[in-house]
């Protein structure tokens, strides 16, 4: 076989530094479109990005040509540049450490897309350290809690 053939869909789950309610509901849809730009830039499709003020969910289809560690790397460090210029608010803004991907099946496109979609509304229900913790647990991933928010 000649040719490198992928698609890999992706739900990447990341906290800010300490978990901090920092991102303001007027910013996120900037935020979410800069986001989106550092995904085109590095070949990756956006499917959905959204969250809260203290996380953020993206789905995307990753590019065959970028490692996910990579990638992460790439919309933390863009977009942590990027927001401390948009305002004051953000002069000491930063992202934990770590995040969590997740593989996504074909199948379950609609259902993760529709789920990243309703988080404001999820989350008046679930905490979003409760949930993380479930995404953990749900897809098999050892963690130690006492490093989960550290950063």
């Amino acid at each position: 076989m000649s040719q490198s053939l992928t698609k890999l869909y992706v739900h990447i789950i990341f906290h800010t530094k300490y978990s901090q309610p920092l991102i303001r509901k007027q910013d996120k849809e900037k935020l979410y479109a800069y986001i989106g730009s550092v995904l085109n830039t590095n070949k990756s499709t956006p499917i959905k990005i959204n969250g809260i003020e203290n996380h953020i969910h993206i789905f995307c289809l990753l590019s065959k040509n970028i490692a996910l560690s990579k990638l992460v790397e790439e919309i933390k460090r863009h977009s942590s540049r990027w927001i401390k210029t948009i305002d004051p608010h953000y002069k000491n803004f930063a992202w934990q450490g770590g995040y969590g991907a997740f593989s996504v099946c074909p199948s379950k496109f609609d259902a993760v897309k529709k789920y990243i979609e309703n988080q404001e509304e999820h989350h008046k229900k679930k905490d979003a350290r409760k949930e993380y913790i479930q995404f953990l647990e749900k897809h098999q991933i050892e963690f130690d809690e006492n490093y989960l928010w550290t950063d």
